[in-house]
């Protein structure tokens, strides 16, 4: 599995966006677009993940050039900012569901779980009150904080309709994901969901650049 992200920036109105070089500046691009050979190829998540929520400013020179950091409330400004975007260059996995149940079994009740699916689509969690969920780039799908034993640990894993339903709002999100190139994607609710095989078939027939 290859994975690489390139670093996007995003106009306010989300009609302009552009794209970091490997010379430092910055080419008008079509959000997310495929990869091109100029483009800067960040192959560690942490590195991509130190662009994330950069403010920027148009130069008329190198395109961009990057500001600060942003804080908590300034996304609330209008501003040109940066995002990380995942490029998928080999065939995406089917998460496994057997896998999820073991991880939901896994899970102490009473702490507050995240479970989610990482870019490699392997289920995993993390303790919501000791790591880092808002721009972390091993998230590529999310479900809700959880904590009650009606939803993790050996109780729920058991339940066969509650991990049925959840294994299939996680399948929605995946295919989502992988036509996006989003991150951190909430699953959606059971009500909206598509036939499981429908959704199969397209994850199986999805295609990477």
């Amino acid at each position: 599995m290859k994975l690489i992200f390139s670093i996007d920036a995003l106009s306010p109105a989300a009609d302009k966006a552009w794209r970091l070089q490997t010379n430092e500046t910055w080419r008008v691009a079509e959000y997310s677009e495929p990869l091109k050979d100029s483009d800067m190829q960040v192959l560690k998540p942490a590195i991509a993940e130190a662009w994330l929520g950069r403010r920027m400013k148009k130069d008329d020179d190198l395109g961009l050039i990057a500001q600060q950091k942003t804080g908590i409330f300034d996304f609330f400004s209008r501003s040109i900012y940066t995002h990380a975007v995942m490029h998928r260059l080999s065939d995406a996995p089917i998460p496994d569901k057997h896998q999820m149940v073991e991880v939901v079994a896994s899970l102490t009740v009473g702490i507050a779980w995240l479970l989610y699916l990482n870019p490699a689509g392997q289920f995993t969690a993390l303790d919501s009150n000791n790591a880092k969920i808002i721009g972390n780039l091993d998230i590529a799908v999310r479900g809700e904080i959880a904590s009650s034993e009606h939803y993790i640990g050996s109780l729920a894993s058991e339940n066969d309709e509650l991990m049925e339903a959840t294994y299939r709002q996680f399948l929605e999100a995946w295919l989502e994901h992988l036509n996006t190139s989003k991150m951190s994607l909430f699953v959606p609710d059971v009500e909206k969901l598509n036939e499981k095989e429908d959704v199969l078939a397209q994850i199986q027939q999805w295609q990477h650049e």
